[in-house]
């Protein structure tokens, strides 16, 4: 949440947990906020006209959670909302919560580094994907095929589901869970190139 008023404003009341960066400031400070474009941002002023500003300047640097509190800090106590005052933190910190059931990647770099005997790498890409390179040892089976061949997965032995973005990648978390398999997803953007080599890159 960023209260984007002058700091004398911001200090004499503001809402529990905000950070004050002020709209004159704005424009200098892109660098603060955090490399998730996903990541939600609240912003609130005493006008809504400004609160536009700031969000249109913030929209402008790629992050695509952004709104606006509609009445700003009036409205946020008027509906009950809790208020401080004193010094704003100016820090912005966000640790973004993983989505149920997905692996970290450096925890996922382990696994394929090493495939443990219990462990099935399922590529759920589509085959000219893989063509481009896969994960050495990996098994190979698109997403729009999963529900068919669900016989060709062990129930004894954990799956580890990729993709390319994540996307389909928690499709099949969704499609082996309902159906009782022991499975994680990496939520990440990978690319393989030739021989197994890879890249990966948060989300």
């Amino acid at each position: 949440m960023v209260d984007v008023r002058p700091r004398e404003q911001a200090e004499k009341e503001h809402i529990k947990g905000a950070v004050n960066i002020s709209l004159a400031e704005l424009d200098k400070v892109k660098k603060l906020f955090p490399k998730q474009k996903n990541a939600p941002i609240i912003i609130y002023c005493t006008q809504d006209k400004l609160s536009l500003k700031a969000f249109d300047i913030i929209r402008k640097w790629g992050y695509v959670n952004t709104s606006y509190l509609e009445g700003g800090i009036e409205a946020w106590k008027k509906a009950g909302g809790e208020v401080l005052s004193g010094q704003l933190k100016k820090e912005i910190v966000y640790i973004p919560k993983p989505k149920h059931g997905t692996i970290g990647i450096e925890e996922f770099k382990k696994i394929i580094g090493k495939i443990p005997a219990n462990v099935i790498i399922l590529d759920v890409r589509d085959p000219e994907e893989t063509q481009m390179g896969i994960i050495k040892g990996a098994k190979n089976i698109p997403v729009n095929e999963l529900k068919d061949r669900l016989n060709e997965l062990p129930k004894d032995k954990e799956i580890v589901v990729h993709c390319a973005t994540g996307m389909r990648a928690e499709m099949a978390y969704n499609i082996l869970k309902e159906a009782g398999y022991n499975v994680k997803f990496l939520d990440a953007t990978i690319q393989i190139k030739k021989g197994g080599k890879y890249k990966i890159t948060e989300n």
